[in-house]
């Protein structure tokens, strides 16, 4: 038996999920056998069924007299799913240019000789993503303590694309990594990656959360616990770049 959640995950109704399911059993139908099988009242079956031919699902033909409605093949699932993805395209692409008409403006309320510390806090997978794209914003090299293995469970689908974008918007990095076969693996793409890393001697020397120290910002995310903190605060920043950079010289050496 098919798993209506499927079908909750594409978006589709209770009523939508009956009436197509019923109507892929049936094959063509009028909207009276269709309203029986998928035990929907009539009315309504007929609007959800003009809703499915709206979608691309099904078809509907006339034979001697009456309204009949075909299912067709499931395939147009995916013809119909790819419709959506384009519509969501585009409707993304029009409200970025629009926020980008009016940046100039949001941007001029900001306070420039504001001095004040920011703290910005973000859970879970997707606002984890949201913080660390602020990364790219770097005007410097981002000095960064970062693990790898960690990483990857955190976020396992975002980071190989985003090592493309940070590299395309040629923001370079530096990092001090633990010890661990993901992080040695990584370190061998550090040219082509504009990185340059140092890899812990002690294997034991490890840790979790990843420290992003660039512009007067300060990126900690917590991979285990789905959180991240993103300082911004000159005074703070200052003191991180310091530590940060007496600890390269001692590892380099």
């Amino acid at each position: 038996m098919i798993s209506t959640t499927i079908f909750e995950q594409l978006g589709f109704s209770d009523k939508e999920t009956a009436v197509y399911l019923a109507l892929l059993e049936l094959d063509s139908a009028t909207p009276t056998d269709i309203s029986k099988k998928s035990n929907i009242n009539r009315t309504s079956c007929y609007d959800v069924l003009e809703g499915l031919m709206k979608k691309g699902l099904i078809s509907k033909f006339k034979k001697k007299g009456k309204i009949y409605f075909h299912a067709g093949d499931p395939k147009r699932l995916v013809q119909y799913l790819e419709r959506e993805r384009e519509e969501m395209n585009k409707q993304i692409n029009t409200q970025q240019e629009l926020v980008k008409q009016i940046l100039p403006e949001l941007s001029s309320l900001i306070h420039p000789q504001s001095t004040k510390p920011k703290v910005t806090f973000y859970e879970g997978e997707k606002g984890m993503r949201e913080a660390y794209e602020d990364t790219l914003t770097a005007k410097e090299t981002i000095l960064a303590y970062a693990n790898v293995e960690t990483m990857h469970e955190g976020l396992p689908h975002f980071f190989p694309d985003y090592y493309k974008r940070r590299t395309a918007a040629k923001v370079s990095i530096r990092a001090i990594m633990p010890k661990n076969k993901k992080s040695v693996e990584r370190a061998k793409h550090d040219k082509s990656e504009l990185r340059e890393s140092v890899i812990l001697d002690d294997p034991e020397h490890t840790f979790s959360p990843e420290v992003n120290i660039y512009n007067d910002k300060v990126l900690i995310a917590s991979w285990k616990e789905k959180m991240a903190v993103l300082i911004e605060s000159r005074e703070f920043v200052q003191l991180q770049k310091l530590i940060y950079t007496l600890l390269w010289k001692t590892l380099k050496k």
